[in-house]
């Protein structure tokens, strides 16, 4: 994070997440072949193949583009248990402090948790979530086994060995009850 952010930018930035991520609107798009392999995953599974992908758009205006990369077909039911990646290319600038705290949110969505795993948790997300501006990607790397790596742009920012979080955290994409179920059926490969 820059020092040059001010607290009132940081809120008024929360907040337009936060927005987002209320009302979210998707664009389905069918799995490509041209869809290149993300750099993090040509060494961890070289196999590894485009699950679905789709895109938050926000009246309109695209946040990010999603992929879900697996190394076999997924189970819906028990994505925590099976190995996958998610890569979210954003399309425009969001502060990444407030991704984190918007996680946070969005994973009491998926289930309940306490105030000492949601203080460990959202460290950890800070630390993991950078800003982001346009041509931006992050991805999250699930061993199936609860171990989860970030990257931002290939490099890797923070990593974590926690089922409970892992569980959570892709649950705001993948779980069913997720703020954005067609987003959700877009990348399982569910249809709509």
């Amino acid at each position: 994070m820059t020092a040059t952010h001010s607290p009132g930018r940081r809120a008024v930035l929360a907040g337009a997440f936060c927005s987002l991520m209320e009302r979210p609107m998707t664009t389905l798009a069918a799995p490509s072949s041209t869809v290149a392999l993300p750099p993090e995953l040509r060494t961890e599974w070289p196999q590894a193949q485009l699950i679905g992908q789709g895109a938050l758009r926000f009246f309109g205006l695209l946040v990010y583009d999603a992929r879900l990369w697996a190394p076999q077909r997924l189970q819906a039911e028990r994505y925590e248990q099976q190995p996958f990646a998610l890569e979210l290319s954003y399309a425009r600038k969001l502060d990444g402090e407030a991704i984190a705290e918007r996680s946070i949110a969005e994973m009491r969505r998926v289930a309940p948790f306490g105030d000492a795993q949601e203080k460990r948790w959202l460290a950890t997300m800070k630390l993991a979530f950078p800003d982001v501006g346009a041509n931006d990607r992050l991805l999250g790397l699930h061993n199936g086994q609860g171990e989860v790596r970030f990257f931002h742009n290939g490099r890797q920012t923070a990593q974590l060995a926690d089922r409970e979080y892992a569980r959570l955290f892709f649950g705001i994409w993948l779980a069913p009850q997720t703020s954005a179920p067609a987003l959700r059926a877009s990348l399982l490969g569910l249809g709509e």
